[in-house]
């Protein structure tokens, strides 16, 4: 009988596994230089990590919502910046296949597929949490298409987008847009200057006089709120495990701490205690994985796992960065994952946000 794990052994675990590795060793320089190499995404796109769950007609992987997750959290574990590029690229293919014209379906997600960058413009200064203030305007062409202007804020990678995701007011309401990411019109206003994920760039764009054909629409006009929605439940769960992911690069460097040092037995409590919430936050992913995997509701679950992870992982990475001490070995480490999962609680939707969706969603079903 073979020894092998044959869960351990999926080629897509090996390999996420392998480039968490090399990732780690990378992290430092690449928040240094603040730029994760474009090499680096070819090379995850080569072994299905950046279209995980886009059809394989389409030139993703295929796979299962839950494998998707736990590459999140080994990628996450590496790097956090290249985690959420990754992040990103999944939701925008994921967009594209359910709701692109099948020509435009085809061409982007194999572009994603081989490494390209996808970004979710839907953002804006007035419109962050609460999408209904979007000034950004598609307007109709006599000739066909349409004329998009305005500005759109916080895109990761805006800069370096093979395509953009797009939501626009229209007559009849917010719709979406599938843009070609060096489409004229488009230029990036600023890079941000962070705190954390100082090697994901995130830009502020301008759109002024973007034309794009009819079949750039993606769905119905004025039903892009709903994809927005579908969206970000799903990038929720990317978001979640991200986190997790974080979290437990900065909980290994605790655990090696506590074994050397051996300072304490509050310190073997904080350990468990850091251990039973990355669990628990893990638990809470997959069960949310499982259900948008079966087709059936999976928006309170999604927010619970993203706000469960997110605040658990900001725990731990608070609770290693004050146990492990100056001059210990993982101490860069440790506080680069404080400053990296900060975020994590604020973009797809606050901390905040989520308790309203799920105060929401337990409320329908009472």
């Amino acid at each position: 009988m073979s020894d092998v794990n044959p869960v351990e052994s999926e080629p897509w675990r090996i390999a996420a596994r392998a480039h968490g590795a090399r990732l780690a060793e990378a992290a430092p320089g690449h928040e240094a230089s603040e730029l994760v190499p474009m090499d680096v995404y070819r090379a995850l796109g080569a072994d299905g990590l950046m279209a995980m769950h886009v059809r394989a007609e389409l030139g993703g992987a295929g796979l299962r919502v839950g494998d998707y997750a736990e590459a999140m959290m080994l990628i996450a574990a590496g790097c956090a910046s290249t985690a959420v590029t990754m992040a990103v690229t999944n939701m925008v293919g994921e967009v594209l296949a359910a709701f692109a014209d099948p020509a435009l379906s085809a061409r982007y997600c194999s572009q994603l597929a081989a490494g390209g960058l996808g970004g979710f413009a839907l953002s804006e200064t007035n419109a962050g949490s609460d999408p209904a203030g979007m000034r950004t305007r598609a307007t109709p062409l006599a000739g066909g298409g349409y004329r998009i202007d305005g500005d759109k804020q916080w895109i990761s990678h805006g800069d370096r987008a093979a395509v953009l995701v797009v939501w626009a007011q229209t007559e009849r309401g917010i719709s979406c847009f599938a843009v070609p990411g060096d489409a004229p019109g488009i230029s990036v206003v600023r890079k941000e200057e962070k705190l954390g994920l100082r090697a994901s760039a995130t830009c502020a764009l301008a759109l002024e006089n973007v034309v794009v054909p009819e079949e750039a629409l993606m769905g119905e006009e004025g039903r892009g709120f709903r994809v927005a929605m579908m969206a970000l439940d799903g990038g929720r769960i990317g978001i979640a495990s991200q986190a997790i992911g974080i979290g437990e690069c900065a909980f290994a460097v605790l655990r090696r701490y506590v074994n050397e040092a051996r300072p304490g037995q509050l310190a073997d409590f904080q350990l468990a205690d850091c251990r039973t919430r990355l669990d628990a936050a893990r638990l809470l992913v997959h069960q949310a994985a499982n259900l948008k995997q079966r087709g059936v509701p999976f928006t309170r679950e999604a927010s619970m796992a993203k706000l469960f992870a997110t605040e658990a992982s900001q725990l731990v990475c608070d609770l290693s960065a004050a146990r492990v001490p100056l001059g210990h070995p993982g101490r860069a480490t440790v506080e680069r994952c404080q400053r990296d999962v900060r975020v994590t609680r604020i973009y797809e939707g606050t901390s905040e946000i989520q308790r309203h969706v799920i105060a929401r969603e337990v409320m329908k079903s009472a």
